[in-house]
């Protein structure tokens, strides 16, 4: 599936992404590679392999239960670049809520 300029900037813009400019085209070709690859998956036939699981079906759940270890904020902001108070001070990400 080819995904054009126009179709790039409009995703770009969903997902409040700048692209430099000049590189709108390149961005399109590339998503449009991972739509092909995708496309290639799904002419896989998988009908006679088995739905993979990520544990065995006899294996028992893990307990959810906390286990006593504790970070407090002083230790977990200790090696961070920028901290205040106990909190991650971090550049924003989003300047503007309006696209």
């Amino acid at each position: 599936m080819a995904i054009d300029r126009a179709e790039a900037l409009r995703i770009a813009a969903l997902a409040r992404l700048h692209l430099p400019a000049g590189e709108e085209d390149a961005v399109a070709r590339q998503l449009s590679q991972v739509l092909d690859f995708v496309a290639t998956l799904d002419e896989l036939d998988l009908s006679s392999e088995a739905a993979t699981v990520l544990t065995p079906a006899d294996a028992e759940p893990r307990v959810d239960a906390p286990d006593g270890r504790m970070l407090d904020a002083e230790r977990a902001t200790a090696q961070a670049p920028e901290s205040e108070h106990g909190f991650f001070l971090v550049p924003p990400v989003v300047e503007s809520l309006e696209p």
